[in-house]
Formats: structure tokens, sequence, C-alpha cells
């Protein structure tokens, strides 16, 4: 990281992480505890559904959050002079 950066505040990633896993815990919870066997099978030819797509949106957010981790935004530092238009 060179001196005159910084780490970026806002990141989109974590706020498409956040929404996706509220999403994906919901969407758990209701296959686990919500959703009866009867529903299972006459709606989805046997496979619970929310459950794993529940899991799957619980997989790309920490997918999410792990890229924002690794590979942080930087944003450039401003500086006065700079924008003054003085040179260096």
């Amino acid at each position: 990281m060179s001196p005159q950066s910084r780490v970026s505040a806002f990141d989109i990633r974590l706020i498409i992480a956040l929404l996706t896993g509220i999403y994906g815990v919901v969407l758990t919870v209701l296959g686990l505890f919500v959703t009866s066997a009867e529903e299972i099978d006459n709606k989805s030819a046997g496979v619970n559904i929310n459950l794993w797509t529940g899991l799957a949106l619980v997989v790309v957010s920490l997918l999410f959050v792990l890229w924002a981790r690794l590979r942080p935004l930087r944003v450039p530092e401003h500086r006065e002079d700079e924008e003054a238009g003085t040179p260096k």
C-alpha cells in the first residue's frame, strides 16, 4: 500500500454480501424449519430448494466478504497542494 492511499470506507461488495447473507439465512431457516416434506415433494420434485438456495447464498456472501478483505479498494488521499494546482 502506498503512503498516499487509504482503504475505502464504502465498498459495494460488503453491501452485496450483507444482502445476500440475510436472504441466505432466511431461506436456510425456511428450508430447515418451515417447509414441509409434502411441499417439497409436490412443488420441487423432492429437492428442498429453500435450503440449497439459502446455503448457496450464504457461501456467495462469504466469498464477497473474503474478496473485499483480500483485495480492499484503495482511494488516493486528498492533498491540498494538488487541489490548488501547485506543483509538489
